[in-house]
């Protein structure tokens, strides 16, 4: 039986570092959000950390699925979407654990879905100039410009199209056909945007301040950003193709 209506999923790989910091920092939110971590087999381990929390403090609110090896982000949330899914929760989130989504703005995602009637909320750092701290310059200019370039291909109306945090209305996972989402690295946020909005899902992006991570170590390599540059051209070619199912009507 669900304690809250909302669940955030939280990927790890390697974030022993932080994982038991944005828990307590999530838990401590007024709403009583759950947490889901997904670890992808973790040999500093992070998933012994989770597990300790889970019998200790946060047995009802905290839960773990744990995988063998890296099998990519994108795997890794839509195992966490259809977990969610499955328990009937209303508002599931994307985050990740190293503090570059700051949890004090998991209430604002929640509220642009809840009273403000949006179906897919962004964590956005470029609706309202460039929020990004503490990252080199070029990763700046090489994250905006991959947002723009999307743009240009797919004519998606969002400004911050990489964004990996996120909260979704639960009819927008169980209408996108998560088994046709293909991606599983930089591309996969990407693509559930622009499925999302093919669906006819309204989205909003909430402005925030994206921070660098100050523990731990970043997951990004150019295999990623490779993907994201050809996939979206991919991503393009085939809606031509697809025939995507449409938001229930109210």
């Amino acid at each position: 039986m669900n304690t809250s209506d909302s669940i955030v999923i939280i990927p790890t790989y390697n974030e022993k570092e932080n994982i038991e910091n944005i828990i307590r920092a999530v838990f401590g939110l007024d709403h009583g959000f759950n947490i889901l971590i997904i670890d992808d087999g973790s040999p500093d381990g992070t998933a012994s950390i989770v597990k300790g929390l889970m019998l200790d403090e946060f047995k009802d609110r905290l839960f773990l699925i744990e995988r063998q090896g890296k099998q990519g982000l994108g795997t890794a949330y839509i195992t966490g979407f259809k977990w969610a899914i499955e328990r009937g929760y209303d508002y599931i989130f994307e985050m990740d654990a190293d503090f570059s989504h700051a949890p004090q703005d998991l209430p604002r995602l929640l509220e642009a879905c809840r009273k403000e009637g949006y179906d897919v909320a962004i964590g956005s750092r470029y609706v309202s100039g460039v929020n990004v701290v503490n990252w080199p310059m070029g990763r700046v200019l090489m994250s905006y410009f991959a947002s723009k370039y999307v743009h240009m291909i797919t004519g998606l109306p969002i400004h911050d199209t990489t964004a990996g945090f996120k909260c979704y209305r639960r009819q927008v996972l169980e209408t996108v056909e998560l088994d046709k989402i293909h991606f599983k690295g930089y591309a996969f946020q990407i693509e559930m945007k622009f499925t999302a909005f093919k669906c006819g899902f309204k989205i909003k992006e909430v402005p925030v301040v994206f921070v660098n991570r100050e523990l731990g170590t970043s997951k990004m390599s150019g295999g990623i950003f490779s993907e994201a540059l050809f996939g979206v051209i991919r991503l393009k070619i085939s809606s031509w193709f697809r025939k995507y199912p449409q938001k229930p009507a109210a």
